[in-house]
């Protein structure tokens, strides 16, 4: 098949990021298709080969540091470039993949279906517009009924919807029972991330690592983890905290960081720094917002932490914890109560072999069922209309529910 890929943050490894399209993208290639992708970008324009794929960028400037009408305008800039570039396309397709977030994609979606005959696949990382408008974003009452319209409008139009955890294909399932939606979540890299792990008593010499490696934003609200910081500074624990990424909040999350000795705070890194940086924490921190639909999603950094072997910490409930807690691979804390997240840490502070234990669950649990080869493969079979080989989606719900 000859496959239009839409994905307007396309990263490559070398980029750092969300590189989950450019890996699903390889394996369609790797299994025989072609794939013609369109992404924007900050400094890139033009048509690319990368790794086998034709890649046409569109410069279009876009950080999380942006304002709401500054990325409103982002995304409709991509919606219009991202058309003429289909308009101008000569090959013939059988196929478009087209990935959400943001919402507005799904108008290039219906565009190339109607435009060029063909059918598109619309995967689901993060429910819009449900997700900005609980956290505020979207105040007007019209203009939210018109952005739930416009979402069901996609999935309706859509041959397949590719969700990329199980409680955003429930969510799609109750509010567009219509459609027909497959689970195909992140991945856990197993090849490119080793398990490390050292069995060691913890000392002020040598502190427990916990890392939190992703973005700085107001959905991640890292306030909370400063206060975690501080409350073990406070009781003396060994542990140091090391946060990486970027984002409209790194600047005040850099600045608090410098008050604390047991902080540091790094800037945005390519997928190798990330490698480096991950595989010399003995924990990973996971953050999201205190908020009901933030729970849904299936963030990067957490199946990064399955593939590297390392206890999982969250803040957030949802089907992440269900998993987290059902496997013995990490705990959850309340964001409101560091004290909570003290006496949860101190259990692995104490017992080493324990905090052992539970980084082998976390590796085993992304070699059985996240890793990339596995989600690739289940991919594919979708593509191939047949029943999925391994880990069926009924059988991720139930390990996952």
């Amino acid at each position: 098949m000859r496959i239009l890929y839409v994905h307007q943050y396309f990263k490559t490894p070398e980029e750092g990021g969300c590189v989950r399209s450019y890996h699903l993208a390889k394996g369609l290639i790797n299994a025989g298709h072609e794939v013609v992708m369109i992404s924007g970008h900050d400094h890139k324009k033009g048509k690319h080969t990368i790794d086998g794929m034709e890649v046409h960028y569109l410069r279009i400037p876009y950080k999380n540091q942006f304002g709401f009408i500054r990325r409103i305008w982002a995304f409709l800039q991509f919606v219009r470039l991202a058309k003429r570039t289909v308009n101008l396309l000569t090959q013939r397709f059988d196929l478009a993949y087209v990935m959400t977030t943001p919402l507005t994609t799904g108008l290039i979606a219906m565009h190339i279906k109607q435009r060029l005959n063909i059918p598109y696949y619309f995967e689901v990382g993060d429910l819009w517009p449900e997700a900005p408008i609980k956290m505020g974003a979207v105040k007007n009452k019209l203009f939210k009924q018109f952005l739930y319209r416009f979402e069901k409008k996609c999935y309706f139009e859509a041959q397949k919807v590719i969700a990329l955890s199980p409680a955003i294909r429930n969510y799609i399932e109750a509010t567009s029972p219509e459609t027909k939606v497959h689970v195909v979540t992140n991945f856990a890299d197993t090849d490119f991330f080793e398990s490390a792990r050292r069995l060691q008593q913890f000392n002020h010499q040598s502190p427990m690592s916990i890392g939190y490696l992703g973005t700085f934003g107001p959905a991640n609200d890292l306030q909370k983890l400063v206060d975690v910081a501080k409350e073990c500074g406070q009781q003396q624990l060994p542990v140091h905290f090391t946060l990486m990424g970027a984002g409209k909040d790194f600047d005040r999350i850099l600045k608090l960081s410098k008050k604390l000795d047991n902080m540091t705070v790094l800037p945005f890194g390519t997928s190798e720094k990330v490698k480096e940086i991950l595989e010399q924490q003995d924990a990973i921190y996971v953050s999201f917002r205190n908020l009901e639909i933030l729970n849904t999603g299936s963030p990067n950094k957490f199946f990064d932490g399955l593939a590297a072997g390392k206890l999982i910490v969250l803040n957030f409930g949802g089907w992440i914890r269900t998993l987290v807690d059902k496997r013995n691979c990490g705990f959850y804390h309340d964001p409101s109560e560091p004290k909570e997240f003290v006496r949860k840490i101190k259990v692995f502070l104490k017992d080493p072999g324990l905090l052992g234990q539970y980084q082998r669950n976390s590796r085993i649990l992304a070699e059985s069922y996240y890793s990339k080869d596995l989600q690739v493969k289940k991919l594919l079979k979708i593509l191939n209309n047949e029943k999925h080989l391994g880990v069926s989606d009924s059988e991720v719900y139930i390990l996952t529910a």
